[in-house]
């Protein structure tokens, strides 16, 4: 929001700036500024509905913004953005690297040509041999504050049943930005794995992964939407989730059309 439209002085006792005098705008809302925090207390009460309004309007302008890509990005080695499909592309335990299977291949030939030892296509580590040197890698990754690393020791943890050390593992690398730790996050407290169910705390973490290109977040947003009525911000997440390849929102998409939810004038 533009200076021009935050409004003027102090929202509670009216104050203007001056020299001696800094506002300070409410960080949920930009709408209005204080003087000081007790100002901004005795204010809140009249300005909590506005504000609540903005920020809900401000966070919405964010969670639907289409993504330029999908949380899984480019391979580093061709450049070339990384499908969907779980089959088409791997990570390495050694530099937490996501490579396609079209580079892998290319390594592979190459190894074979020159006779060499079976490597990283990325960093050319060799390849552990053994289920503990690759955690011993990903542990070396851990300590270094690797999103990828936390969250495959989480997963890790979580095949093993340990859901609440795969909670521990999934938070420190969702705080760190990782999408697929986020809907990991939003799985354990959806099924009550290691915690108490948390609805909030479930739309929280798929809005995060969402926000950060994760089609299968947006695809279940779009469900709990449906679920709630709420069809015009379904139809939002599915089309945003159908953009960046997701076959599930395609799919629900078209159901939406056949049922006459969605019309030809819906966003696209």
């Amino acid at each position: 929001m533009s200076e021009e439209n935050v409004k003027a002085g102090c929202a509670s006792c009216g104050v203007a700036v001056i020299d001696d005098i800094k506002l300070t705008k409410c960080t949920d809302c930009d709408l209005v500024q204080y003087c000081t925090d007790a100002c901004q207390k005795e204010h809140n009460s009249q300005h909590q509905q506005e504000c609540k309004k903005r920020a809900a309007e401000l966070r919405d302008e964010i969670l639907f913004k289409q993504p330029e890509g999908t949380h899984l990005g480019d391979c580093p080695i061709c450049m070339i953005p990384l499908p969907l499909d779980r089959e088409k592309y791997g990570t390495w335990t050694c530099c937490s690297k996501v490579i396609c299977k079209g580079c892998d291949y290319a390594n592979d030939i190459r190894e074979e040509e020159e006779k060499l030892q079976h490597s990283c296509p990325f960093c050319r580590k060799p390849v552990p041999s053994t289920d503990k040197q690759c955690d011993k890698q990903i542990m070396k990754r851990v300590a270094a504050n690797d999103p990828v690393a936390m969250r495959l020791k989480g997963i890790h943890h979580y095949r093993e049943g340990d859901y609440r050390s795969a909670l521990e593992y999934y938070t420190r690398a969702a705080e760190l930005g990782d999408a697929d730790a986020q809907c990991n996050l939003a799985r354990l407290y959806a099924s009550a794995e290691g915690v108490e169910t948390d609805r909030v705390k479930v739309i929280h973490f798929l809005e995060e992964a969402a926000i950060g290109g994760h089609p299968i977040a947006r695809f279940r947003l779009g469900w709990i939407e449906w679920d709630n009525g709420n069809n015009e911000r379904a139809v939002k997440h599915c089309v945003i989730a159908a953009n960046l390849g997701d076959d599930d929102s395609i799919k629900m998409l078209m159901e939406a059309f056949r049922d006459g939810l969605v019309s030809k004038d819906d966003p696209a």
